[in-house]
């Protein structure tokens, strides 16, 4: 019994520990690309991210060291250069990035790569394939999605850009808006109406998604100044009469809003894992800060007061990452409802920002200096919360889908 406990106790990692590895429930697929990262991400501390986020820098360094290193094909197919390897491979991936404390900047510099053309893997041509797949996975194309509008929001069915057919080419204008890396992406994954909304019999048909050149000489991008995540841009991006082959448009004329949907479970569970970094890495500058900082001649966590808010954040950060790491697990044996994708996003990101909040209160007025990082980590869980659903949407899915409750929206 007593060595059964002792082998117990090992199971579990210390919060404290950077990148630990032994975690529960994961496979030894995982924890090799949770070890492979790990390595990686040791050439980028937290000053790196706090450099980049305050000047606004791309982290082209760490981009191109995952590129070299065939990491931005994880998912995708092994003829085209890719590892094809699950979604849950791909989260451990991107948590780790982010829980390295590069957070969402870290994250997000390589997300598109990383599933952004499931599209066109899944309804792409064998020619459109080999065109786009292997210089994505290179690193050679940079990547970026234009899905929301500034007058539809999350009402993707009512988007207003168009496109119509001349020839050879569809015609395309409208404007999109926090489409995330178009100040460094030269391709874009854009979703338009070809049909107008008045001649559909139903919402979902009439939308068209191509995959294409960012042409600057038609297509303005302007970077939007925001909170957090900052060395990764965001943009409102504005085209007319913009020009795009024929040859670029995915799969058929009007069926872009089921190829969208088609990973957005995946995209659930990514989010939620990067999200899932960012309350570890806080969780551990708090811990190891309140073991350190003495006050009134004792460590501040020997306070109940201290140490009970961060026992509980473990608790809600452990609990989201089960069910984030299920709903991988489910996405890869071929599971097409969005429950637990939904709600692990949603558990997720709740639980990093409760994280980095305490992290920031644990270090007093220090939490608010830049110096200790976790007002960073406070700023980019922010935006967890938000993106690319909100929390409200999510219990609207829950309460319709899973508990029967009528439609309110």
């Amino acid at each position: 019994m007593s060595a059964f406990r002792a082998k117990s106790r090992h199971l579990h990692a210390l919060a404290s520990d950077f990148l630990p590895t032994n975690l529960p429930e994961w496979t030894e697929s995982q924890k090799s690309v949770r070890e492979a990262i790990s390595k990686i991400c040791l050439d980028y501390p937290d000053e790196y991210w706090a450099e980049h986020d305050t000047e606004h820098k791309f982290p082209w360094e760490l981009y191109k060291q995952l590129a070299e290193n065939g990491w931005l094909g994880i998912c995708l197919p092994e003829e085209y250069g890719g590892s094809n390897l699950g979604i849950s491979e791909a989260a451990i991936m991107l948590q780790t990035l982010s829980e390295s404390g590069g957070c969402m900047n870290a994250a997000s510099s390589v997300h598109m790569n990383i599933f952004g053309l499931e599209p066109v893997v899944k309804f792409g041509s064998d020619e459109q394939k080999k065109r786009f797949l292997p210089p994505l996975i290179q690193g050679k194309d940079r990547a970026c999605f234009g899905v929301t509008e500034p007058n539809t929001g999350l009402d993707t069915l009512r988007l207003q850009s168009s496109a119509r057919r001349e020839g050879d080419n569809y015609i395309l204008t409208g404007s999109k808006i926090w489409t995330s890396t178009g100040q460094v992406a030269n391709k874009i994954l854009i979703l338009v109406r070809t049909t107008p909304l008045a001649d559909v019999k139903k919402l979902t048909q009439g939308l068209s998604l191509f995959y294409t050149d960012l042409d600057r000489s038609v297509v303005k991008v302007t970077e939007i100044p925001k909170l957090g995540r900052c060395a990764v841009d965001s943009n409102v991006v504005f085209f007319e009469d913009w020009k795009v082959p024929a040859e670029d448009l995915i799969g058929q004329e009007g069926d872009g809003f089921k190829m969208i949907m088609h990973g957005m479970n995946a995209e659930r569970v990514l989010v939620g894992a990067e999200a899932l970094g960012i309350g570890y890495a806080a969780l551990r500058r708090a811990s190891v800060y309140a073991k350190e900082r003495v006050v009134f001649g004792r460590p501040i966590g020997q306070n109940q007061g201290i140490q009970h808010p961060l026992a509980e954040c473990w608790m809600n950060l452990e609990g989201a990452r089960l069910m984030i790491y299920l709903a991988g697990r489910l996405y890869d044996e071929g599971y097409a409802d969005g429950e637990y994708a939904n709600a692990g996003k949603f558990m997720a990101a709740e639980a990093a920002f409760k994280a980095a909040e305490r992290a920031v209160m644990t270090h007093g007025g220090m939490g608010y200096a830049k110096e200790y990082h976790v007002e960073r980590y406070l700023r980019e869980a922010t935006l967890s919360r938000i993106a690319p659903i909100s929390e409200e949407l999510i219990k609207c899915y829950i309460g319709q889908r899973v508990l029967g409750l009528p439609k309110s929206y």
